[in-house]
Parts: C-alpha cells; structure tokens; sequence
C-alpha cells in the first residue's frame, strides 16, 4: 500500500454482483438531436438503437459531451474525441487541450517553462517558425492563440518569425479562411511596424497538406514539409491572401484542400525556408493530427519519406502529442496529469479487459481511455485488437468502415468467456460525418446499428450486461444553422453542410440479462457528463467507484 495509504483495491459494490460480462459501447459522433432531414441518425435505420431509447426510460438518458464537462474552457466548445475518451476513461474532468493552452498564455507561465527557453536560444540568430492550423474551430487550435504567441515571442527577443497556415473549413465555415489570413497579415504589420521581420511563408489545406493522422498517408506530411522546411511549392505568391483566394478557384477545391503554396520576394525565392539554427512551434494543441509532423522534425532516423534536407533546429510542440513517445521531446505547455482511469483499476482488481476499433479510433479504446497512455497495464489480463482502416480513399467512399468485422470480434472476445470487459468503439458516424456526406453518413450509422446488435446478441448469449454510449455528437446534425436553429443556405440558396462536431448530448444506455433488477438511472444527476460514465461501468463489474470520481448514473431500487 505504500505509505500514502493509496490502494488500488475497489470497495464492493453493496447491491451490485460481480462476474458479469460488460459490453462497453462508444459510437463515436452519435449525439441526440431534433429529428429532421439532417439528422442522419434519426433518418438512418437503426432498430438496435432506436430500441434502447424507447425501451426501458429508466435506462437511458443523455449526458453531456462538451465544453466544460469534458474540461474545455467554454460551453461553445464542441467535445471530440480525445477528450471524450479521457473523461470516460478517467471519471474524472481534467483541465484539457485549448484550456490548458489558454491558462498557460494568460498566466505567462508559457514563457517560464522549459520548452520557451528551448526554442528561445535560436532567436539572437535563427528565425522562429509556427506551424499549425489557422481558425477559431477550438478543435485543433485557436487563432487568438497564435496571436498570443506572436506577441509573447516578439515581446521576448523573437526578431525574424514565419508562419507556416494549414487552412481549415472542417471544424469551421469553408470559406473563413480568407478572413483568418486577413487577419493574421494584419498582425504581422504591426510586428513589422515595430522591426520585427514577421510574414507568412507558405499554407496548404488540413486534409491534403500536413494534418494526416494514423499514418494513413505520409505524402500529405511530406506536401507540407517541402513547402515548410525546403521552400518549394507547386504554386507560388507574394502573399498569403492572394494565395488563398487565387487556389480557392480551382474547381472542387475548398480550404480543406488547398494545394500547398510557398510566398516568393521579388526575386522568386521561398521567403522562409527552415533552416539550421531556426526554431520551430507546431501550435496545434490537439494530438492526432500533429504527430507525424513532429515526428519529421523530431527523429534524426526517419525513413517515413525523403526529407531531402534535416535541419538541425530547437523544436517544440504547443503540448507533447504522444506521452509515451515522448514526442516531441520539449512542449510549451504540460499535458493533463491523468491518474488512477478507470481501466488500471480495473485491471488491477482483476477484470480482464478485450478492447477493439479500427485504426482511425484504436487509439481513442486504448490510449486515450487510458489517461493518454500506450501499451496494456497487465498483459495477461489484457488484449487490445487493431483493424485496419481503410486508406487512400474517403470514408464516405466505404462507409461501413470496419463495423461489422468490430462487431464480429466483440462477438467472439464475449462468447469466449474469457474476458470481463469488451470494450469498443464504432467509428462510422464520426468519420463518415466528416465528410458532410449525407447519404453515405446514413449508411454508416446504419452499420454501426448492426455492429451494436451483434454486441448486444452476445451479451444476451452470456447472461452479460451492456452500456451504450457516444463520445461526442456529429451525425445527428450534419447543417450549419443560425442563432435561431434555422438551416444556413449559401448564396446560390443551398444548404450549408456542417461537417464538424456538434455541442450537442450523447445517449446511454444500460440493460441486458446479467443487470441486477433494480438497477436504474437516477434523476438526481440531470447535468451528467461522459465523466459519470466510468463509476457507472465500475457499480456494473460489481465494485464502488473511488470516492473523488464523478458521481455514478444509477441506483438499485429494491423492487
């Protein structure tokens, strides 16, 4: 026990067995919206689910899945699905990404730390280079925190700074990007009014230029370092706003995929190169899409494509993006310190544990439920089991995805008996919903139904229990709408398609033969979150929760 006292023994539950098997469900972007036309899960046919929520009410409820339940700063931030799976994971609400981000720059901490002073030793003789993607989505990065850093860098000896945009229209309009160039090249003449050598040095759209994730396709890592690091762009321009208004007239091309550009001086050459002695700040705060770029700039062995040339610079990312990697190696901010989840007590009380996604969501069932952390707690009592995703093509080209071959491993990991918890996730209505494909988005949930009732015949089959849940909203609302709720129309009076998260709430569900009877949701937790959900999976393996974790949803009535 140590002499803390700290012991990783759960109390048992008073009312509640042990022994059962656990289903644990996430569907990822399934949230709870007005049923109409938009609404593709309500359009969608979805008998499994559409059966927990008219079955029994007392066993399924919403539960919050943004802003500051999940630890953002504000309740205009849309949950995702890092974030949504540390709080389910973790049952408890730790200070996240943006937010941490945003203490560190309003306290000045940033600039005390060890990554700040890192990169800030290039600044005498090397120019500071900030990558990263420009928009107020939240979801990624924040422009006024670039904005911040601009400042905080210039304030604090930065003479010669180049930004490196990544336009976005994903978790934002398509089309902003225009206004956010506008207004970063505003801020960099005030830089420049002051003596300070600050401009935009190239850009590309997220989806086709450096913001690849899951190693699904390093040619669009290395777009984006040919133009960032060696200066050479199929498309070339004095400034940044021009670029983006003149690329934006391609046919079919919207910010997402902007090809990458290189701003010239008057003689043609590449105005920011990244050379030998320069800094660099990836400032995007969220992980997945940053980390194979880090890894670019980080690792001096790197055989992910030909980097021609491998500046030695100071680096550092806006946060670590991957805790066990250690990547990157210096950060200006401290990530979350996320102790004691749910699955280490588990684990270590016992409950052997199958967890299973696909590649793009693998991540989110192991690492990110685990506190941010790679690789099992006890091998012998864990098995985590990766399906490949598809790549190089869209998700809305297949949108069944992996859920049938999720669901048929789950199936299996139940009916084997060998396991206490099987936990997965169901990537459809996330993935396919970013496409903004409405009907294929159908589709995917439709599968990702089927995949929940082969789930749930199983633990049928084993006298099992189930929760049914999401990590964030998407596909119940796939429009962009007004203050009034009304759909946005374009100007040639279509229907502006919102391809990004929602704020919206997430169901959960409970059931199944091995339910002890009794057991119900109470009413007293009306402003749940994801957060709750870990107590709530704990009471069901037949322990009490730790006593500083969010509060568990049910309660056992005697009948």
């Amino acid at each position: 026990m140590g002499s803390s006292g700290f012991s990783w023994k759960l109390n048992d539950h008073p009312k509640l067995p042990k022994g059962k098997t656990v289903a644990m469900v996430v569907l990822d972007g399934w949230g709870e919206a007005h049923a109409n036309q938009y609404n593709c899960i309500h359009i969608a046919e979805t008998p499994t689910m559409d059966s927990l929520k008219t079955g029994a009410p007392e066993k399924w409820r919403l539960v919050r899945a943004h802003g500051k339940a999940v630890g953002l700063p504000t309740e205009d931030d849309m949950g995702n699905s890092e974030v949504g799976h540390n709080a389910l994971g973790a049952g408890r609400i730790f200070a996240q990404g943006a937010k941490l981000v945003d203490i560190a720059l309003e306290t000045g901490k940033i600039y005390d730390g060890e990554g700040f002073n890192y990169i800030k030793e290039s600044f005498a003789t090397g120019t500071l280079h900030l990558i990263g993607l420009l928009s107020d989505g939240g979801v990624h990065s924040r422009i006024d925190q670039l904005q911040l850093l601009l400042k905080g860098a210039s304030e604090r000896g930065a003479k010669k700074i180049r930004v490196h945009i990544l336009t976005d229209g994903r978790d934002c309009l398509d089309g902003s990007s225009v206004g956010f160039v506008e207004t970063l090249e505003n801020d960099l003449v005030k830089l420049r009014e002051k003596g300070i050598d600050a401009q935009i040095a190239s850009g590309g759209g997220r989806m086709y230029v450096t913001m690849d994730r899951y190693e699904n396709d390093w040619e669009v890592v290395k777009r984006g370092w040919d133009a960032q690091v060696l200066g050479e762009a199929p498309h070339k321009f004095k400034n940044a706003v021009e670029a983006v208004k003149k690329l934006r007239e391609i046919p079919n091309i919207s910010d997402q995929y902007l090809p990458p550009f290189v701003i010239v001086d008057d003689s043609g050459k590449s105005v920011g190169p990244i050379v030998d002695g320069d800094a660099v700040v990836t400032m995007n705060f969220r992980a997945d899409r940053m980390v194979m770029l880090a890894s670019a700039l980080e690792y001096e062995k790197f055989d992910k494509f030909d980097r021609v040339r491998y500046p030695k610079i100071r680096y550092a990312g806006m946060l670590q993006y991957d805790g066990e990697l250690k990547l990157p190696n210096k950060y200006l901010v401290s990530p979350p310190e996320i102790d004691r989840t749910s699955g280490e007590y588990l684990v270590k009380n016992g409950i052997r544990t199958f967890a299973c996604s696909e590649t793009v969501k693998f991540g989110h069932v192991t690492f990110f439920w685990n506190g941010n952390r790679s690789g099992y707690f006890d091998n012998k009592l864990e098995e985590y089991v990766e399906i490949p995703s598809d790549s190089g093509i869209t998700f809305n080209v297949q949108p069944k995805m992996k859920a049938l071959e999720i669901g048929e491993k789950a199936r299996d990991a139940i009916l084997s008996r060998k396991w206490d918890q099987v936990r997965v996730n169901l990537p459809n209505s996330d993935m396919v919903g970013h496409t903004g494909d409405i009907n294929a988005t159908i589709v995917a949930c439709k599968a990702a139904d089927q995949a929940v009732k082969m789930i749930l015949d199983a633990i049928e089959q084993v006298g099992g229990i189930y929760v049914v849940t999401a990590d964030h909203g998407n596909a119940e609302d796939m429009v962009k709408r007004n203050k009034k709720g009304e759909p946005l129309l374009d100007k040639n009076g279509n229907i502006q398609i919102l391809t990004s998260h929602t704020l919206e709430p997430v169901p959960v569900a409970i059931g199944g033969p091995g339910l002890a009877p009794g057991v119900r949701f109470r009413t007293d937790v009306p402003n749940g979150g994801l957060a709750n959900v870990a107590a709530t999976v704990m009471n069901l393996h037949g322990f009490e929760a730790p006593s500083d974790y969010e509060t568990t949803l049910i309660e056992v009535v005697d009948k």
